[in-house]
């Protein structure tokens, strides 16, 4: 019984794959755009930043390299993006190789 709901499951996911994998790489750009802003323009934690997530967005996990000024956000096992602050342009995202 278990073995035929993995295999539903599988074909759902198979199935709308090229949804799922947008919606994840665009909740990743836009949590990564939106945390580098928080941290480095508004000068406050990355913690505190977790807070601006949108609901939906709770598998997105943050993490911030101090040194070059950016923050990453991923989406587990599907999607990874990056925004750096760049001076005059504010944070901007690394481009897509997608």
């Amino acid at each position: 019984m278990l073995g035929i709901v993995v295999l539903i499951a599988a074909g759902f996911a198979w199935y709308f794959r090229a949804p799922i994998t947008g919606y994840s790489q665009t909740a990743a750009a836009y949590s990564a755009r939106v945390a580098c802003s928080c941290r480095y323009l508004g000068g406050r934690s990355l913690e505190d930043c977790e807070k601006d997530k949108l609901a939906g967005m709770e598998l997105v996990i943050l993490s911030e390299d101090a040194e070059t000024k950016s923050v990453t956000a991923r989406f587990p096992l599907l999607a990874n993006e990056t925004a750096t602050l760049r001076d005059g342009y504010g944070c901007v995202l690394e481009p897509w190789e997608g």
